[in-house]
C-alpha cells in the first residue's frame, strides 16, 4: 500500500507521485492513456493533474482534451471517489486570463468535461497581473463556498504576487492556496530561492511540474544525439543536453542510479520528493512501459550521500 500524504492544509490525501495528464490525447491516444492511468492506479497512485488548456498549442489538439479523456476513464472504471483530480484555469484560448467571470465560466466547463460535481484541486495556471490578487482569490473562494471546488492552488506566479495572495486570504478569511505548482527539478532549482520560503511560512504543498525536465532526466537525451520525439523541442528536453550544467547533472544522476540499480527517472523523482515542502512531483507517461520507473520512486529513499552527490552536481 502506498502511504498517502495530506496536501498542505487541505483534507486531500494524495500519493507521492502525481500523474501528469498533459500527454493525454497528444502523444498518448485514448487507449494508451487508459493503459497508463490503469497502471498508475494499480501501483497505488490517486493524484491526477490536468488543465483546461492541455494541449491546444500543438497542431491537431483541442483545449480540454486531457480532461475529457480523464472523464471517460473515471466513468469506465467507476473510481471517482478514489481519485484526487487537479485541473487549472487561465491558459485556455477559450478562457484566457483570471478575471473573476472567466474563472467561474472556466470552472463550469472543466466540471462538465471532467464529468464530476466538484474539482478537488483548482489551480490558477498562469498569473494574470492585470487582475488584483484579491479579485482572483475572491472568485476562487466563491467556487469553494458553492461546493464546486474543494481546495485551491496556484502555478507560475511571482513571489510577490504569491505572498500578497496568501496574505489577502488570511486577512479576509477567504479560501487560501494549499498548493503551489512551480517548475522544479534537478536542472531547474529556481523554486528554492524565494518561493520555497513563502511555501514554508504558509504551509503550502509543492507539487512540481517538469519533474523530469520534459524527459531530459530519463537519460534518453544526450549531447549531439537526436531523439525522434515530438517533445524534443528547443528549450524543452533537448535544450538541457546542450548545456554544461545539464551534462553534469545527468552524469551524477546516472552514477547514483547505476550504484543503486534503479532507473534514472526513479532517482530524479525520488530526489525531488525528498526536498523541503515537496508533496508529490508530477511526471507523465505516454506509454504503459514508462509507468514502472515513475511509480518506483514511491518506494525509494535516497541516502544522505546520494543526495549530496546530486545536490553538488545540480547546484
Amino acid at each position: 500500500m502506498v502511504a498517502l500524504r495530506t496536501l498542505g492544509s487541505s483534507d486531500l490525501a494524495v500519493s507521492p507521485l502525481c500523474l501528469g495528464g498533459n500527454v493525454f490525447g497528444w502523444t498518448a491516444d485514448e487507449t494508451a492513456s487508459f493503459a497508463v492511468l490503469d497502471a498508475y492506479a494499480e501501483a497505488g497512485g490517486n493524484f491526477l493533474d490536468t488543465a483546461d488548456s492541455y494541449i491546444y498549442q500543438f497542431p491537431g489538439n483541442e483545449p480540454g482534451q486531457s480532461e475529457t479523456i480523464i472523464a471517460r476513464w473515471l466513468a469506465a472504471r467507476g473510481n471517482r471517489d478514489d481519485v484526487v483530480v487537479a485541473t487549472k484555469v487561465g491558459d485556455s484560448p477559450q478562457f484566457k486570463g483570471l478575471a473573476p467571470a472567466n474563472i467561474k465560466a472556466a470552472a463550469e466547463e472543466s466540471l462538465r468535461r471532467l464529468g464530476i460535481e466538484r474539482i478537488d484541486l483548482y489551480y490558477t495556471h498562469f498569473d494574470d497581473e492585470s487582475v488584483p490578487v484579491g479579485d482572483i482569490v475572491a472568485a476562487l473562494d466563491e467556487l469553494v463556498r458553492e461546493g464546486k471546488v474543494r481546495a485551491i492552488g496556484t502555478s507560475n506566479i511571482s513571489p510577490e504576487r504569491l505572498a500578497e495572495s496568501l496574505e489577502f486570504s488570511d486577512r479576509e478569511g477567504l479560501a487560501k492556496y494549499v498548493a503551489l505548482q512551480p517548475k522544479y527539478n534537478l536542472v531547474a532549482r529556481e523554486y528554492e530561492s524565494e518561493r520555497r520560503g513563502i511555501a514554508e511560512r504558509h504551509g503550502l504543498a509543492c507539487v512540481p511540474y517538469f519533474g523530469l525536465a520534459s524527459g531530459f532526466l530519463t537519460g534518453k537525451y544526450r549531447p549531439g544525439q537526436q531523439v525522434d520525439n515530438i517533445r524534443n523541442l528547443p528549450g524543452l528536453a533537448g535544450g538541457y543536453a546542450d548545456t554544461e550544467h545539464g551534462v553534469k547533472v545527468l552524469a551524477a544522476l546516472e552514477e547514483v542510479a547505476k550504484a543503486r540499480g534503479a532507473e534514472m527517472p526513479t532517482v530524479a523523482l525520488a530526489w525531488l520528493a525528498q526536498q523541503p515542502t515537496v508533496a508529490a512531483p508530477i511526471a507523465s507517461a505516454r506509454t504503459v512501459e514508462q509507468v514502472p520507473a515513475l511509480v518506483a520512486m514511491q518506494d525509494v529513499a535516497l541516502s544522505a550521500e546520494e543526495l549530496r552527490i546530486l545536490d553538488a552536481a545540480s547546484a
